[in-house]
């Protein structure tokens, strides 16, 4: 019997993948990055078959890491990890900067740029291997963890993330306003019985229209 929740006990990031759509920037969250080799330096990154961030590496040949600090906006995630960018533009009223021709988020605390020189394919996943050709340090904060994500934000996981636990959809708890788009849960130190008219969601900036009551 495999126990998913095992995997949450390996290290993971929360990052922002970009690349090009034509002239267009696009990009989604992964969290499964990792340096392969240091000379020449190497990054390996996993990216889901359903994510159009996918195809659009394919034909550029090039991808940027954006690395999420424990202080960037969390909104971030909502925006890149639970919208298509097939069907809209991501980087919308989002700060970036260009680096070697791609976006980077301008709200982490560093970024690098690869060219792809290899991949794999899985089941689910494209493993692109990238050789990099730039990458700087924009912030001196902390890197945000999967489990810094998962337990102080208490986000989810997009459910084309390797680290998506099917069951977390299921999880019922006491009083809590859940959002009905990226699973967010409200947490708030004030119990509201109604949600504030104004309340958004601050991971995918929803309305409070999407959230749902569960008991």
């Amino acid at each position: 019997m495999i126990n998913k929740n095992a995997f949450r006990d390996m290290s993971y990031g929360v990052y922002i993948v970009s690349t090009l759509d034509g002239a267009r920037p696009t990009g989604c969250v992964a969290n499964s990055v990792m340096q392969i080799t240091s000379e020449p330096a190497t990054i390996a990154v996993s990216i889901n078959h359903g994510n159009y961030t996918n195809s659009c590496i394919e034909k550029t040949g090039k991808f940027a890491i954006s690395i999420l600090s424990e202080e960037s906006d969390s909104g971030l995630i909502g925006t890149f990890g639970f919208q298509s960018g097939k069907e809209v533009n991501k980087f919308d009223g989002v700060e970036a900067v260009v680096k070697e021709d791609v976006s980077v988020i301008a709200d982490a605390c560093g970024y690098v740029i690869c060219k792809v020189i290899d991949k794999m394919e899985t089941f689910t996943h494209t493993v692109f291997l990238g050789e990099v050709i730039d990458a700087d340090v924009l912030k001196k904060e902390d890197a945000m963890t999967y489990a810094y994500y998962h337990k102080v934000v208490k986000g989810k996981s997009p459910k084309n993330a390797p680290t998506y636990i099917a069951e977390e959809a299921e999880e019922v708890k006491t009083a809590k306003w859940v959002c009905g788009i990226c699973g967010y849960e409200y947490d708030g130190k004030v119990p509201f019985e109604e949600l504030p008219e104004d309340f958004t969601c601050p991971l995918c900036k929803q309305p409070k229209s999407v959230f749902k009551k569960v008991d």
